[in-house]
């Protein structure tokens, strides 16, 4: 699958060359908590599935399809490979099926190569992988938890539902497209990732608020119709490091155990150390990063109006650049249009037809941010005419940051006009500079 869009114009037209590269210092913001240790992973991996296999459906012999998503957790790999042997040594037989809803040009190869991608393949793994974008109908929704949305459709993988029990590995944080009780995590995977393309489709239909309202829903009617019998829950910490794994029960799916989770991993989530920025230079986007491509909580914007709710505040970010895409998202440049300005380089490694597949698929969001960019020659273009209309006076007051992608906010290079903020800052240490930015070397040391 490949399309891409032919860029003509003399971009080099509308740069600002007279304006030079600006100084900048590398900067470490500190752990809140520290990561797990790969012996810590296995052991955390390893007592939550013993958790879930408290479960009386799960007895010896039972088949267990292994839910794995199209995002780039943290020891995704290790992971996966310790729940399917710990199944297997409780006497079950797992196998893992592809939990992305339209990730990977919604086809069975594709989304079988997001995973492998990932590094998750049968021989990593050391489990089948059954990947088919086929659904069946499960049932609709009724009675006082179906709120407005009774009669709703409901659907379901149909190698999840060949299996005697389902068993659902995800990370849990917050959504970059609304906030709730329950966002990112096993709920969200049960409806939008065994859906499928179509079950995605139709909880996208009512855009972000049904988002908000209706995954919940579906997620209490799987867990009631179908053998799921719950997840293992990763929490990552601001950078993007797995410090925390959870059992989550198929009782405690989209309720208050779910819920209580969501909470404490917002305490974790990542940021930047300033509530006001002018320019911020992401170096890579991808949907491996974020479902937006970029974390909307990172870079402060969401530009979905019919949440009806403010934006989500701090940082306050006036334009951002972001300049290339990751290897593992495929030409999806979904969201895009949550830029301001971005490179060439990005453009004609999009792929538009894979693209829009996931922005129409996402609805009102994807319509709304599947705009495009200024687009620039180069990467030096983009921080230049950034540093031109970012409505500064003098280039010495803008307040600069980069960064290498929103899930890495570890190291950050900044500019002098946030130099004393960020010495002041407790939870941040300056570790050198200053150094003529350049765009070829990582923002971390």
């Amino acid at each position: 699958m490949s399309s891409s869009i032919t860029i003509s114009l003399p971009l080099d037209i509308y740069t600002y060359p007279e304006i030079p590269l600006p100084e900048v210092w590398t900067i470490e913001q500190l752990a809140s908590k520290a990561a797990l240790t790969p012996d810590e992973v296995a052991t955390g991996a390893q007592q939550a599935v013993a958790a879930l296999l408290q479960d009386p459906r799960l007895k010896a012999g039972a088949t267990v399809a292994v839910g794995v998503g199209s995002r780039g957790l943290d020891n995704l790999v290790p992971v996966v490979r310790t729940v399917i042997s710990a199944l297997r040594a409780g006497g079950l037989c797992p196998f893992i099926i592809p939990a992305m809803g339209s990730h990977g040009g919604a086809t069975d190869e594709g989304q079988r190569q997001v995973l492998a991608d990932y590094g998750v393949t049968e021989e990593s793994a050391g489990a089948e992988i059954r990947s088919s974008m086929e659904t069946i109908f499960v049932g609709e929704l009724s009675g006082e938890d179906a709120g407005d949305y009774v009669g709703q459709k409901v659907y379901c993988d149909k190698n999840a539902l060949s299996a005697d029990a389902i068993l659902l590995i995800n990370r849990i944080k917050p959504h970059t497209d609304f906030k709730g009780d329950i966002e990112s995590g096993i709920a969200k995977m049960c409806v939008i990732g065994l859906g499928k393309r179509f079950g995605a489709e139709c909880v996208h239909q009512y855009g972000v608020n049904g988002l908000r309202d209706l995954v919940p829903r579906i997620a209490r009617f799987l867990t009631s119709k179908l053998p799921i019998v719950g997840g293992v829950a990763l929490i990552e910490n601001e950078f993007g490091k797995t410090c925390e794994i959870h059992p989550v029960p198929a009782n405690q799916v989209a309720r208050e155990g779910e819920m209580a989770l969501l909470a404490h991993s917002r305490t974790l989530a990542p940021h930047l150390p300033f509530d006001e920025v002018d320019v911020l230079i992401v170096d890579e986007m991808g949907k491996n990063i974020s479902g937006a491509g970029m974390d909307t909580h990172v870079i402060g914007r969401g530009f979905l109006p019919s949440l009806k709710e403010e934006e989500w505040g701090k940082p306050d970010v006036r334009l951002v650049a972001v300049l290339d895409l990751t290897t593992e998202t495929h030409g999806n440049a979904t969201a895009l249009g949550l830029a301001d300005l971005t490179t060439k380089t990005l453009i004609d490694k999009a792929d538009f037809e894979r693209t829009f597949i996931n922005l129409r698929t996402s609805g009102e969001g994807g319509a709304l941010r599947g705009r495009i960019p200024l687009i620039m020659p180069t990467k030096e273009d983009c921080v230049r005419t950034a540093y031109g209309i970012c409505g500064r006076k003098t280039s010495q007051e803008v307040r600069f940051v980069r960064i290498k992608n929103t899930a890495d906010v570890q190291y950050l290079e900044i500019s002098a006009a946030l130099l004393e903020e960020a010495r002041q800052n407790s939870h941040v240490r300056v570790m050198e500079g200053a150094r003529t930015l350049d765009l070829n070397r990582a923002p971390n040391p």
